[in-house]
């Protein structure tokens, strides 16, 4: 008997326990009263128990109605999320959104992003990656995500499409007990060049071995750019950051900022990147436009 409960059935009761009513759980399923009334007569008959107690004007859940519901609820809510992601499945949307964004990338404009599209798409999870230099475009190419954004690649990679998104705004900067840091005017190239800069580690293969930023003989190299800006703040070294992230240490006075002679770090360009034979679906559409939107 049990194998016969349909999801009919248990939507009609989940209606009439929220509803208070018969006539109002009708009304919200667009159901004639005496069919909801039936359906959950049918109910209790096949699980051989009473689920309203029907004595009074208004049905009231019975003990063990009230022990079934919140199964019912649950059984409901997952057939309704398998119809609305068989719906954007059938829609050519992505089931999964795998995105890889570049670590200069500021984290609140990223943040601000990922807060409207989870409103926008609340059950498409979303897997995401935070690498710098050739690794954003290395594991769009290797197919484990499906979009990057990147900054810090200069050269695309063939296979690959781009697309402009914005600016993000550079700054050159160091601790203010830095001898660089206290140079009158713009820094002489080769003075830099005399002085530890502090540069991220390129972990991928595809632009090993290879510098963009790079202006000293003298180099640390860090794979994390929480751990480039400490070693900034302790006055180890100088190097190019994003001005959102140094913003609070430049005011504070923990950093100064530095103008070299010749080309400035300036506004480093972000892009979007894919496959040329797989362009972004409803989903990463909506996030890149969000990323956009997020520094308006």
């Amino acid at each position: 008997m049990l194998d016969s409960v349909s999801l009919d059935y248990l939507r009609a009761f989940v209606a009439v326990a929220r509803e208070g009513s018969f006539t109002a759980a009708a009304h919200s399923l667009g159901r004639a009263q005496s069919a909801i009334s039936q359906t959950i007569a049918n109910l209790e008959g096949q699980l051989g128990l009473l689920l309203f107690d029907r004595t009074e004007k208004r049905p009231q859940l019975s003990q063990r109605g009230r022990s079934l519901l919140p199964d019912a609820e649950q059984i409901v809510i997952a057939a309704d999320r398998l119809k609305a992601k068989a719906r954007r499945l059938a829609e050519g949307l992505e089931p999964e959104l795998s995105v890889v964004v570049d670590v200069m990338l500021p984290q609140g404009r990223l943040i601000k992003a990922l807060t409207t599209f989870s409103e926008a798409f609340p059950d498409t999870p979303i897997r995401l990656h935070i690498e710098a230099l050739g690794a954003v475009a290395e594991l769009v190419l290797n197919g484990q995500c499906r979009i990057g954004v990147t900054g810090t690649l200069p050269i695309l990679p063939e296979g690959l499409g781009a697309e402009r998104l914005f600016g993000v705004e550079m700054a050159t900067v160091a601790a203010p007990q830095m001898l660089m840091a206290r140079h009158d005017g713009p820094v002489p190239l080769d003075y830099a060049q005399q002085h530890i800069q502090i540069v991220l580690t390129d972990r991928s293969t595809l632009t090993r071995d290879r510098d963009f930023g790079v202006q000293s003989e003298r180099t640390w190299r860090v794979g994390d750019l929480g751990a480039k800006l400490a070693l900034l703040q302790a006055g180890l070294g100088w190097g190019h950051m994003p001005l959102a992230m140094v913003r609070e240490d430049l005011a504070a006075g923990r950093l100064r900022r530095l103008e070299l002679e010749g080309p400035g770090p300036g506004i480093l360009p972000m892009r979007a990147i894919f496959p040329i034979s797989r362009l972004p679906g409803p989903a990463g559409r909506h996030f890149l436009d969000d990323l956009v939107r997020a520094g308006a």
